[in-house]
């Protein structure tokens, strides 16, 4: 998902005013040079923590990293008040090309991003994701964007993990890595199938770079979309189904060959949607669609015996036909409550992280963005996406007992609860507003409420 759009960017130091630039000072970045980047690895033993960070955001082309002073202060404070993993890809979605010729590096966007996750105290993660242009037939020193999404050529593939070992190695303490990005590039039209054979070679390349840099890193694949279909259809995998359809063979294929084939791995990372691969369609509705994010990860634990990372998830279908759709099609309160429901499917299925895709855009209007732009002069407040993913983070991280939990509704009204032993979240499924009883407490619901109750 995401695309490039970006020039124009200003120092990130800037930007965040005296504090932040007092804060970064400890933290010294070398720009466009292939030297380390600063901070040292975390110490202390691998635990079960490190591999399930839970749940946090990507960064996609707009971030907190440039706009209006006032407005990025503001998103560095919100992103501070409790810490969340953050993604960043290493080009493209906000970086700019990483090696645009041989040994000639160009660093200074990803610096910035770097530096905001650590002045925000987030754990860091990298996507491995695009390659430069030469390695992909291009020219040296040029960069296209709009071949971002193609992938290296094989007799590429070493100068791709080098580049990883390069990056590494300038940010010593980021440990979690996800190599490449939704098999871009790696489709194969003449077999109707993803080149999953290449995709792992040279996964399993960059996996031999980055643990030889530093063994205690955290690498992950194959970053497939499970992609299904509706009930009935040809493309089903027999292994993987449920009301909302069938996981598409394809995908499963990818997750199998990349398990059976990989030099090692810390985690499994895919991505999905909780809408079919063709026409779009949430089986049986937007909420009870939700449950492919639950099966799908119980299924993926089951095949790898790794934990399950989601790098993207998405519920909102797209727009068909220029008519009103995705995340301009939905209300703010529609969209939170089926977001707030899938991620309770992640919880309850097992996952150990899950990225949100941060859709910041420039202007005033945000569908789904976790803060007003930085780009406005009263921007970078918290929106209700935020609001959701902060709580639900605290309340129900990675590893939390579940515990059953009574809700009933009247007149035919479908509410969702998810309880562990201090919190309860309820969810109104109905555009009306419900009356409803949970956890022994009488709720009256407005309309797609999301709300906390404590236990």
């Amino acid at each position: 998902m995401g695309r490039h759009e970006g020039k124009g960017r200003r120092p990130f130091t800037a930007l965040f005013g005296a504090c932040g630039a007092v804060a970064l000072a400890a933290l010294p970045l070398t720009v466009a040079s292939g030297r380390p980047g600063g901070g040292a690895s975390p110490e202390g033993v691998r635990n079960d923590d490190d591999v399930r960070p839970g749940w946090g955001f990507t960064h996609t082309q707009h971030s907190a990293d440039h706009g209006a002073p006032e407005a990025t202060r503001r998103a560095a404070g919100l992103l501070s008040l409790r810490p969340l993993p953050q993604n960043q890809h290493i080009m493209g979605w906000g970086a700019e090309n990483p090696e645009p010729a041989p040994g000639r590096y160009d660093f200074e966007a990803l610096d910035e991003r770097v530096a905001l996750m650590r002045a925000t105290g987030a754990v860091p993660v990298l996507t491995l994701c695009g390659a430069p242009d030469w390695m992909k037939g291009g020219r040296k020193g040029r960069t296209d964007w709009s071949r971002l999404e193609t992938a290296p050529d094989r007799r590429h593939y070493k100068d791709f993990a080098r580049l990883a070992g390069t990056i590494a190695r300038r940010y010593p303490d980021i440990r979690h890595f996800l190599v490449w990005n939704e098999l871009k590039g790696f489709w194969d039209d003449r077999r109707n199938r993803w080149n999953y054979e290449g995709y792992t070679e040279l996964y399993n390349l960059v996996f031999a770079e980055l643990k030889k840099q530093n063994p205690r890193s955290l690498v992950g694949g194959p970053y497939v979309v499970v992609d299904h279909d509706p009930p009935g259809d040809e493309d089903r995998s027999p292994e993987l189904r449920g009301p909302w359809g069938g996981l598409d063979r394809r995908s499963a294929d990818v997750v199998r060959y990349w398990n059976a084939h990989k030099a090692g791995a810390d985690f499994v990372v895919v991505d999905g949607a909780s809408y079919t691969r063709e026409g779009h369609r949430t089986i049986p509705d937007e909420f009870a669609a939700t449950g492919k994010f639950a099966d799908v990860t119980r299924w993926l634990r089951g095949v790898t015996g790794l934990p399950v990372w989601w790098a993207e998830w998405y519920v909102e279908p797209p727009a068909e036909d220029d008519r009103p759709g995705g995340r301009d099609g939905w209300s703010e309160q529609h969209r939170t409550a089926v977001q707030a429901t899938a991620l309770m499917q992640l919880a309850s299925g097992g996952a150990s992280a899950a990225f949100y895709w941060n859709p910041q855009r420039t202007g005033g209007d945000c569908p789904g963005c976790l803060w007003r732009s930085t780009h406005l002069r009263d921007g970078g407040e918290e929106l209700p996406m935020a609001r959701l993913l902060r709580r639900f983070a605290r309340e129900f991280p990675p590893g939390s007992a579940f515990r059953p939990v009574s809700a009933t509704a009247g007149h035919g009204a479908r509410i969702r609860a998810l309880a562990d032993d201090a919190a309860v979240l309820v969810v109104n499924t109905e555009r009306r507003p419900v009356a409803a009883r949970v956890d022994g407490q009488s709720l009256s619901l407005s309309p797609y409420e999301v709300r906390w109750l404590g236990r």
